[in-house]
Formats: C-alpha cells, structure tokens, sequence
C-alpha cells in the first residue's frame, strides 16, 4: 500500500477502505507518512469529501492511535456532553451538578481554554483548593460514589488528532466537515462514553457561523456515534450572542451556582435543561425526553442539584462555601459600569467580539503560556430585543486595571442598538436524533 495511490484515490473521489484509513493515520502517526502528504490527502477530503462509513473509520483509526479511557467499572451509562464552543458557554458547570443529581453517571475529561476565557477546568479552578489531579482509580471511586467528577485530558489520547489539527491549522483544511467531525468524536469516544449529547454553536461567537453548515456538523457527528455504537443526539443552538450574561471563569462559575438554583439566566436554564433531559434519556434514567425534563426541574426546585454541586467541589478539595457565599470566589478589583450613549432596542451582540474584550481583560489566554485571570471579566446587562435608555447599563466590567478604554470600545462596537422591532434569535434552532 503505497500513500500517493491513497491520495489520488480520494483526489478522484473514490471511497477508501477501512484497511487502508487505518494505513493512513497508523503511518502518519509513526512518522512514516510525512506531512506533505498528509496534508495533500487533507486537501482531497476537504475538495470530495467522505462517505458516512469512510468518517466512522477515520474516527476510530484516530480512537486507536493512542490511550483509550477505560470507564466499565463506573455503574451505569455513561452519557458525555460535548459543546463546540462559544462565549459565556457555561453550560458544562450547571450539567454536571444537575445531571448528577438524577442518578446519571458523569464521568468528565475536560482541558483548559485557548481564548476568550478559560476552559472548564480554568474556570472550576475558581473555587479555592478544587483540583483536578487524581489518578483513574480515584476518578473511578468518586464517580461511582457522588455520581460526577472531572479529570484533565491525559496527554496520549488520540494523538494522531492532535498531529493532524495542527496540520490542518497551516494547511486551510481546517473548515472541513468530515475532518472537524471525526476530530470531535475521536476524542468524545476515546474518553470512554457510553452515549453522546452535542451542543453544535452556530452564529458569530460559534466556530460554525452558518446555520446550514452547523447543521450538517451535526448529522455528521451524530451518524459517526451512532456507526460506531455510541447512542449520540445533537442540539443545534444559538452563539450569535452570548449565552446567559457572564463571560469570565469566576464570573461563570457565580451563573451557574445561580442557575442550579434557579435564579440563572434564562437562556442558559433553558439549554441546560433541553442538553440535559438528552443525558437523562441517554442514560436510560427516563423513558422520555419529557420525563427527563421534569426530573432535572425537580431536583433544581428541591436544591438537590446545589448540594450535588457542592459534594462536587468538596470531594475534589475545593471551597464548596463559595456555593452560599459566592464572594468567596476570585473578586476584581475594580467594577466598572458600561452606559448606554443612546434610547432604543439592543439589535445585536457579537458575541465573538464580546469575547475578545473579556480576552483583553485578562479572562482568557492569547497563547498557551498566558497567564488567565480568575477575576475578570463582563457581565451583560441586556440581551438581544432588550429596551435600553441613555444612561442605563449595557455591561459590568470586572477588571483589575483601572485604564480599560480598548476594552470599553470593543464592547460599545459588539452592542448595536436601533429604534423599532428586533427579532430575537431562537435558541435552539434544530435538533438532531
């Protein structure tokens, strides 16, 4: 088998077999397939594509390159979320608690943020002492026991996605969808679970800002699942505006404890509550979509979802106190108030420019070796088809240097405001079974 016939195979648009797929990532990995035809091969998928099956192999040959998280002696099913990112997405931080508390096994491998804010670790590292460093076995134990922890990503899982990504970065191949789908889902399966439950962004602050192509992102993510044995759904929801108010880590982790309570946002309540009632469903703790949904409000009224909360963050030797005392949490030190220069209707937030500003703050890393600030960060005042007068608050900026002048332009250039009607975006445009 020879990697120049495999290229101008899929150059022609012809189907590869699952041997020579295998082939493909096993010698790329090794370092016996070079770059240069990696990349020419990444080239031909981007221009023809691949077939359901051809996806569903690469995915596994990718699965296979490296570690694989054993899970089985965790009781029960093991449902993972994953999201494709955006801005003030806290969603992980609200489900893991509130999941957990209906019986649901959440086993979480999550990273740290390159970008607007931190990623889930970054921002549960909010609360005092809590840590991710514990072995499997430990992992294992606490699942099994409070029925949620977090660990870090181990280092060797699906190596040859992580080659590939930073090929496909230098090359222009990274908008492809069979590459993106079966990068997500390497990693997804790689960690272990059972079932899969995707949150798919779509707008300005999302990876994929066209509808249409969040869409089949999508369906293409959810075939590879359900081709390789992982029962996998896929909601596809709003990012052309943040979602809920906070941007920042300490600042979302205060959301999502008064979400859990249910004081939160309620765009964020409510994705949280449509990707749970899946994890539920999945999990085979509900026999419906709708029962599963009035588990997770119930244990959200009761505050059996708080207290699940805080065994959370306590088992893994955080300040579960920050969970009534939320000023416990990582303080800025200056509180800034963002006015309004004109009356009439917020038309637009650009959500990925909102993030850039909260990134300016010091809330998320510009490159891996910055340094994030727990602090800081922007909590929104108004939403999309919300009246505002002159004067009144667009935005609350927490910062911890006082000449934020950028920051403040960058937030007044991402809020538009107009007189008469705006339509609001839905928040969850499809859903994908």
């Amino acid at each position: 088998m020879r990697m120049v016939d495999l290229i101008e195979k899929k150059r022609d648009g012809k189907t590869l077999t699952s041997d020579e797929i295998n082939f493909i990532v096993k010698g790329f990995t090794d370092g016996s397939i070079p770059d240069y035809q990696m990349s020419s091969f990444s080239m031909a998928v981007f221009f023809q594509g691949m077939t359901d099956q051809e996806r569903a192999d690469l995915t596994m040959a990718m699965v296979q390159s490296g570690d694989t998280i054993d899970l089985s002696a965790i009781e029960g099913i093991k449902v993972d979320k994953h999201s494709t990112g955006g801005v003030g997405d806290t969603t992980t931080l609200v489900l893991a608690p509130l999941v957990a508390a209906v019986g649901v096994p959440v086993a979480k491998m999550s990273g740290r943020g390159l970008g607007h804010t931190g990623g889930t670790i970054d921002k549960l590292e909010s609360v005092a002492g809590f840590h991710v460093e514990i072995d499997n076995n430990q992992f294992i134990e606490l699942v099994n026991k409070n029925k949620v922890a977090v660990i870090g990503q181990s280092g060797n899982l699906t190596p040859a996605d992580k080659k590939l990504y930073a090929l496909r970065d230098v090359t222009a191949t990274v908008n492809s969808i069979p590459l993106i789908a079966s990068s997500i889902m390497s990693k997804k399966i790689a960690a272990g679970a059972d079932a899969i439950v995707l949150d798919v962004k779509t707008g300005a602050g999302a990876f994929m800002k066209d509808l249409e192509e969040s869409k089949k992102l999508a369906r293409a993510m959810v075939d590879i699942g359900n081709n390789v044995g992982r029962r996998t759904m896929a909601v596809i929801s709003d990012m052309s505006q943040p979602l809920g108010y906070a941007i920042g880590n300490a600042l979302e982790v205060k959301e999502a404890i008064d979400t859990l309570r249910g004081e939160g946002p309620k765009d964020l309540e409510e994705l949280c509550l449509t990707l749970g009632s899946y994890m539920v469903y999945l999990a085979e703790k509900a026999s419906s979509i709708e029962e599963a949904r009035t588990k997770l409000e119930e244990v959200i009224r009761s505050g059996a979802a708080l207290e699940t909360l805080k065994t959370f963050l306590s088992a893994q030797g955080g300040d579960a106190s920050v969970v009534d005392n939320p000023e416990n949490l990582p303080q800025a030190k200056y509180i800034m108030e963002l006015e309004a220069k004109e009356d009439g209707v917020v038309s637009e937030i650009v959500a990925d420019s909102i993030g850039t500003a909260a990134m300016l703050l010091g809330a998320g890393r510009a490159t891996k070796d910055s340094e994030i600030d727990l602090a800081v960060g922007i909590v929104l005042r108004k939403k999309i088809g919300d009246q505002v007068k002159i004067g009144e608050s667009l935005a609350t900026i927490h910062s911890n240097h006082e000449n934020i002048e950028e920051v403040k332009e960058k937030i007044y250039e991402s809020m538009k405001i107009v007189s008469g009607d705006v339509t609001v975006p839905p928040l969850v445009y499809d859903k994908v079974e």
